[in-house]
């Protein structure tokens, strides 16, 4: 059965106000509204949602099995628009810069350095939102972007930042077994489907490896792919600078050190005109290439 939107706000506020006060009287009170306002508006969502709420009392309310599993879900949308609210407006002389990078370089290498651009730039408001495929990218508006891919192509400007370089990572009882390419195809080696680069282009540089005999599992992003090598589970592959960080907090250890290989995608900085950008835009590109210079 559809179910229509919820057409007043309001009323999701004074259910989640009685539902706290477990009282009508009480959540006019700390509304300013009147108690017959109260019940009329709950009265209001009841009716729209086809199901009851409370169970009123002579004095007080209780929620129903229906009312107390709705209830986080309500607390936490209106948090969330609290926090955004205060981030966004909360600070007049700040300007707000809104920044979608793909996931992997979000955790891995953006994470730990934007502490040092916002001690630079404390005026800026930053929200950081992340990304796994394109149609992620398209969906959400952001002042800037960080894609992953061989050529944005999203009719703006651009600015490359760094490739990555291919190196199979694991827990170090298992790395240490690891003394030819060969014995890579002995063990689970997880790929990422989605990317252009991966096994067969690293065992491909091993001349001698029989690719007939790899044994292979899939992830849909490099985080998870680490994260199951961190488990025990195989062999993925750490793809530096972006996975670095998270390579080391996993505590994986290159298996060959020697065997590694240049990636064919990079990371891109993408907006929609340099000249259009805002004063927080061109201060974080400003930053960003200083950052990614010596990848260069």
């Amino acid at each position: 059965m559809a179910i229509r939107r919820i057409p007043s706000l309001n009323w999701l506020r004074v259910f989640e106000t009685a539902a706290r006060a477990q009282s009508f009287a009480r959540a006019a009170q700390l509304l300013h509204m009147s108690a017959p306002a109260v019940s009329q508006q709950i009265k209001a969502l009841e009716a729209h949602l086809n199901t009851p709420l409370f169970e009123r009392g002579p004095r007080s309310v209780s929620l129903t099995r229906a009312g107390a599993a709705f209830l986080p879900a309500v607390q936490q949308a209106l948090r969330s628009v609290e926090t955004t609210a205060a981030s966004l407006f909360g600070t007049p002389s700040g300007e707000p810069l809104s920044v979608q990078a793909s996931l992997m370089f979000a955790c891995s290498w953006l994470a730990p350095r934007l502490g040092a651009f916002q001690a630079r730039h404390p005026e800026v408001l930053l929200q950081i939102m992340t990304a796994n495929q394109n149609d992620d990218f398209l969906r959400k508006a952001a002042d800037l972007q960080i894609v992953f891919g061989t050529n944005p192509g999203r009719g703006g400007d651009e600015d490359l930042l760094f490739g990555e370089v291919l190196t199979p990572v694991a827990l170090s009882a298992l790395a240490e077994g690891i003394e030819r390419p060969e014995d890579l195809l002995g063990q689970r080696l997880i790929e990422i489907a989605t990317h252009r680069s991966g096994w067969l282009q690293v065992l491909e540089a091993a001349p001698d490896a029989d690719l007939s005999r790899a044994r292979f599992c899939f992830a849909d992003t490099t985080q998870l792919a680490l994260a199951m090598a961190a488990g025990g589970f195989g062999i993925a592959l750490a793809r530096a600078p972006a996975t670095d960080a998270v390579v080391e907090t996993y505590g994986l250890v290159p298996c060959l050190e020697s065997l590694t290989v240049r990636g064919g995608q990079s990371y891109y900085l993408v907006y929609p005109a340099r000249a259009a950008l805002a004063p927080a835009a061109r201060a974080f590109r400003a930053w960003l290439l200083e950052e990614t210079a010596d990848y260069r």
